[in-house]
């Protein structure tokens, strides 16, 4: 039977031959080239954010001086044109200043490859939502998975400790990361604001979805959020399918230990007993001293009536 396929001996190719030595590692270095920014798309499913904060602002200024510096990285696409696999930021801010190219690194990559380079090059980054980690860690996940069922490899365990050796993430962390993208867009969302820590949001994360939905309405509407023994609490009556709205209204209504309760007060309506340049924290220190020496009026006042 006839063998088609090559066998790679390791020698110099013709055109070699006739290289110098600085030739030859010139032409392996990865070439920069300038791409139409129309032919660039999305990395699929990109985990990671491109937010219009004061670090966009930064780039867009910095390119806007001395051009982009630092070339993006992407893959050619089958029909043709680009996926981008780092450099998201970059073409967010190229396009917002009217630019038409951008340098970029073509490099052919298997998807596995692709989507284990797009997230190390983005874990780099200083500031990162857990929304974000938590996405990108499942899809490196998923990717060492597939590699390690061809290398022969043991899955998830294999997968989580290849990550943690590339992280500062412990193992136990980047399992709790993963576990957040159980939660429904909503509760999520809180867990980025900050207004749900991260170990009672892994509780949240094995309710049923349509728990979840029953959770963030009560939550939104008393504006208020579980703390991690409540959120245990839930997932346990979860489990036990005993979880009702007035389950939760009742468990939410709970005064927590450390919880610090507010009074509400439209700004609108202290504005006209202060100064317009008066900031929100000074309106308040206000409020607080005059009711201090309000208190210590009425003293008084009883003070003198028990006198007499």
């Amino acid at each position: 039977m006839k063998n088609d396929r090559s066998i790679d001996l390791g020698l110099t190719g013709y055109e070699e031959l006739f290289m110098s030595t600085e030739e030859r590692l010139d032409a392996k270095k990865p070439k920069v080239e300038a791409i139409p920014l129309a032919d660039l798309t999305p990395f699929r499913n990109h985990p990671f954010k491109v937010k219009e904060d004061e670090e966009m602002a930064q780039l867009m200024r910095s390119i806007a001086d001395a051009g982009v510096l630092s070339p993006a990285l992407a893959r050619p696409l089958p029909d043709g044109g680009y996926e981008l696999i780092s450099g998201h930021r970059r073409l967010a801010a190229c396009k917002a200043l009217g630019m038409d190219a951008m340098p970029v690194i073509i490099r052919d990559l298997t998807d596995e490859e692709a989507v284990i380079t797009m997230v190390d090059s983005n874990l780099q980054r200083e500031h990162i939502l857990p929304s974000e980690k938590a996405f990108a860690y499942k899809m490196k996940m998923e990717a060492l998975k597939h590699q390690g069922r061809t290398l022969g490899q043991v899955g998830p365990k294999w997968s989580i400790t290849e990550i943690a050796e590339s992280t500062s993430d412990s193992e136990r962390q980047i399992k709790r990361y993963i576990r957040l993208t159980h939660l429904i867009p909503d509760i999520l969302k809180l867990v980025d604001e900050g207004k749900i820590a991260l170990t009672p949001a892994v509780e949240l994360s094995y309710l049923q979805p349509s728990e979840q939905e029953m959770l963030f309405s009560v939550m939104d509407s008393d504006e208020v959020t579980p703390s991690l023994s409540q959120a245990r609490r839930l997932r346990r009556m979860s489990e036990a399918q005993t979880l009702t709205d007035d389950a939760v209204l009742q468990l939410l209504s709970e005064v927590k230990g450390n919880q610090v309760e507010y009074v509400k007060v439209p700004v609108d309506k202290l504005r006209s007993f202060f100064r317009p340049d008066t900031s929100v924290k000074q309106m308040t220190e206000t409020l607080v001293k005059a009711m201090d020496f309000y208190n210590k009026h009425l003293a008084r006042q009883r003070k003198d009536r028990d006198a007499r």
